[in-house]
């Protein structure tokens, strides 16, 4: 199915294109730059993978597979050079100036495995979404790139008075990357948001910021939601209306959506990541409670 082929198209890539990012521990202010370059597989093994990055002030970076693609123990953990294992969510940075930020790839376009951060486990790797013990995936492909936004979380107690006073869903914001090119998991993109969509998925608010990355063809030409319609017609209606139906073929009402059912310029989305950053903050400095997510 196109799941497995995607999934094994991230695993067996032998080369990739550069993605630039500064790296930096929440709160200190050295920063370093690190290049995913050519990432190369490490070891043929199947239950532990490792794909070696060269980088410019540090020998190397891995991403490290462990456990097999479509199984209840496959994990994509993000290792330093020491083999120190770091957080998807909280270590790789959020902004990266000039309206730019790093987006981490969970679920490549075309693809249905439902991959998110595991944010309840230490040093938060990626894996494929449970559900009463069986592994999820959506009833059709995603025709976007999908993932997150490190450093930013939606606080399950805050209220949203603009959302019809919905509150967070306790997660990193979701973005969706509308480039042509189909990314890799756990891959780290230079995105630029656009849009921002209001998604109330059982009561709880679920941004979902509409991006490109930077090195796709179109990104030159897009910087705010009019552009969106203008290069890529009928994109955000069927962002919304993917994201409203992908339920119903399992017996479940469609999603709503706030903001009067339409999307947000970018300006609104650049507020949303602001938000969430600094609610993102105060959770990791223990301002607000976590209950069981995983703050290393």
């Amino acid at each position: 199915m196109a799941a497995t082929r995607a999934i094994a198209v991230a695993s067996n890539t032998t080369t990739a294109s550069a993605t630039c990012l500064l790296f930096k521990k929440p709160f200190l202010s050295k920063q370093s730059t690190l290049c995913f370059k050519n990432l190369k597989p490490a070891s043929s093994l199947v239950s532990k993978r490792l794909f070696t990055c060269r980088a410019i002030y540090k020998p190397e970076v891995q991403i490290k597979e462990e456990g097999q693609p479509e199984t209840l123990d496959y994990r994509v953990f993000f290792v330093e050079n020491s083999g120190k294992k770091v957080s998807p969510w909280h270590d790789i940075p959020l902004h990266l100036g000039d309206g730019v930020f790093n987006f981490i790839v969970e679920i490549p376009k075309e693809s249905s495995a439902k991959m998110e951060v595991a944010t309840d486990e230490p040093f938060t790797p990626i894996k494929q979404d449970t559900k009463k013990g069986k592994l999820r995936y959506y009833p059709y492909n995603i025709n976007w790139n999908y993932g997150l936004l490190p450093q930013t979380w939606e606080d399950p107690k805050l209220s949203n008075a603009e959302v019809e006073g919905a509150f967070g869903d306790n997660d990193p914001v979701d973005v969706v990357e509308i480039g042509e090119s189909q990314r890799k998991i756990g891959q780290i993109l230079k995105v630029k948001p656009l849009a921002a969509l209001a998604m109330i998925d059982e009561g709880e608010l679920d941004w979902k910021i509409v991006a490109i990355s930077l090195d796709d063809p179109k990104a030159s030409l897009v910087n705010d939601i009019d552009d969106v319609e203008k290069h890529f017609p009928g994109t955000l209606t069927a962002i919304r209306d993917w994201f409203r139906d992908y339920k119903i073929p399992d017996g479940k009402p469609e999603n709503k959506f706030g903001l009067g059912n339409k999307a947000a310029n970018k300006d609104y989305a650049l507020k949303v990541i602001t938000e969430t950053n600094e609610s993102w903050a105060k959770l990791v400095k223990r301002s607000v409670r976590g209950g069981d997510l995983s703050l290393v």
